[in-house]
């Protein structure tokens, strides 16, 4: 039996969703994490200090009574985002960062960008303010193959916005491909990028394992093998402090997700530290653990670390997981690695 002791970790990408949904999967993030960057692609989307405010308020309602939670909360960026209202809602602590999704990249997607020249002003606002920016890093051209989606808009794209705004501070959100993991490590001290435990976890096998799997399926889309080992090795390396979690868990009943148009989103939240402490005892790599749970994306952020802590413990028995989040009249299914876990939080 072993246990360790490390300072209470945060997610720095999480969605919650709204309504019933919000109100079930809050308590499961809540009970291992600190503190979140909340994504606002709801319906109709987040896109100014007031709606964030709202959203926080509806988060803070759901959050169990005795936990300490503090959510971070961010805008939509359209190409009719207010920089004057922006920067008053950042210096106020309304929004925390800005989200940047290419129109139709990923779920509730539409209202996004479609001219990178249309928001270059609000870009300029953002580095003069200190404003973070959080971009959903791929191309949406339906031309372009899944599978190069990342690669493409890093080049077409990023390197763009990264050229022209170097004081900026960007996240790359849940990187994928030994790509982004270069590029990210190749640039200032401003660019860093978040990963998630399922592309640490899965390959693109894993979506076809005997058929269609579609819990598996996500966007950004499962990569190669040699793509996973990448984002694996860049995040149990000593020496790097440019990347650290967000998981992305993003649920979806089930009935949206096995459906003739699924979804795209893996709900990881209630089992996610046991699976990422797992895959870093997996790379004997614990000693790495810490610094990216709990202190690269403060470290990124400019924010002081937690000040609690948390203790987990590896047991000789596989710890045993349920299968679904059940709802009124529906469930959310939960993140199955594909391999024992034997590690679980202890308080």
């Amino acid at each position: 039996m072993e246990q360790i002791n490390i300072i209470k970790p945060d997610d720095w990408h999480v969605h919650f969703r709204d309504g019933e949904i919000l109100k079930a999967v809050v308590p499961k993030t809540t009970r291992h994490f600190a503190r979140s960057i909340v994504m606002p692609n709801l319906i109709p989307p987040i896109l100014n200090g007031r709606d964030a405010l709202k959203y926080k308020k509806r988060i803070e309602n759901a959050i169990p009574k005795d936990e300490k939670f503090k959510p971070f909360m961010t805008i939509y960026l359209t190409e009719n985002t207010d920089k004057k209202e922006l920067k008053e809602s950042y210096k106020n602590g309304s929004v925390f960062a800005v989200k940047l999704y290419p129109a139709g990249a990923t779920t509730n997607s539409d209202s996004g960008v479609k001219d990178l020249r249309k928001v270059m002003p609000v870009l300029e606002t953002m580095e003069e303010t200190g404003i973070p920016l959080l971009i959903h890093g791929e191309a949406t051209d339906t031309e372009i193959d899944i599978f190069d989606r990342e690669k493409v808009f890093i080049d077409k794209s990023l390197d763009y916005i990264c050229r022209n705004f170097p004081e900026l501070k960007i996240t790359l959100e849940h990187i994928t491909t030994e790509e982004a993991a270069k590029y990210v490590l190749a640039g200032n001290e401003n660019l860093a990028a978040t990963v998630t435990p399922h592309h640490l976890a899965l390959n693109r096998n894993s979506i076809f394992l005997g058929g269609i799997r579609p819990h598996h399926f996500c966007l950004p889309i499962l990569k190669r093998e040699k793509h996973r080992k990448a984002l694996l090795e860049v995040v149990t390396s000593k020496n790097n402090k440019k990347f650290f979690l967000g998981t992305d868990t993003a649920p979806h009943l089930s009935t949206d997700k096995e459906s003739s148009c699924g979804c795209a989103g893996i709900f990881n939240a209630p089992y996610c530290l046991p699976i990422i402490t797992q895959i870093f005892d997996n790379a004997n790599a614990l000693s790495s653990l810490e610094s990216f749970v709990s202190l690269n994306g403060a470290n990124h952020y400019k924010i002081n670390y937690n000040k609690s802590k948390i203790t987990l413990r590896k047991n000789s028995m596989q710890l045993s997981f349920k299968k679904s989040l059940k709802l009124k009249n529906a469930e959310i299914i939960i993140f199955q690695p594909g391999f024992p876990i034997y590690w679980n939080v202890i308080n």
